[in-house]
């Protein structure tokens, strides 16, 4: 996983509330590999009509969000399933961290997973960040994971976040790669503990 350090870059707006896992990728699509990407699967049909046509009214088609980095969601985002190929299809595209004023348990913990940083703020903050986007298609917010700060051109949000995860998306390592760190001592302990008396 690539470390999450400080991200500055354009922020989507996805202001619904609720948006769940199979809208963020349509359940059709998680049988396919993850070696072929899952990019192109985000938000598919909120995106494409039926014909595959983009449609020109969801943010992520319009040319001030393609390249964003950052998304800011509404309340709840990435409830329903446990599919983690909700978090492949964000982090494939190239979206580094997501902001909203709750997540879906298994969703946030799929993106910890997946180097996806989730950002909690309040209700107001959300909104006020979520206005000032759909204003300002194209605006930057930066995100310091070191400082913990959310920063916009006006004014900077404070957010928390669990130590032992905000150490893993520093280094750019999960739980596994965390835990291999201890090789040498899981190694030694396996040894004495199965040493015959």
């Amino acid at each position: 996983m690539q470390p999450f350090l400080r991200v500055e870059a354009v922020a989507l707006p996805i202001a619904s509330s609720n948006v769940n896992t199979d809208q963020i990728i349509p359940a059709r699509f998680l049988r396919k590999q993850r070696a072929e990407g899952f990019g192109q699967y985000l938000f598919h049909d909120l995106r494409f009509d039926d014909h595959d046509n983009e449609r020109a009214d969801f943010a992520l088609n319009q040319a001030a969000y393609r390249d964003a980095q950052i998304m800011v969601a509404g309340p709840n985002f990435g409830c329903g399933s446990s599919r983690e190929m909700a978090v492949w299809a964000i982090a494939d595209y190239g979206i580094r961290a997501v902001i909203a004023a709750s997540f879906g348990d298994i969703f946030f913990n799929n993106c910890v997973r997946n180097g996806v940083l989730c950002v909690v703020l309040p209700p107001e903050q959300v909104a006020g960040l979520l206005a000032m986007l759909e204003d300002a298609p194209g605006t930057t917010l930066s995100i310091d994971l070191e400082r913990q700060l959310v920063g916009t051109r006006d004014a900077d949000y404070r957010f928390e976040v669990d130590p032992f995860n905000r150490k893993c998306l520093l280094l750019g390592i999960d739980g596994v790669d965390y835990t291999l760190q201890f090789a040498d001592r899981i190694a030694a302990f396996e040894a004495r503990t199965s040493a015959p008396p």
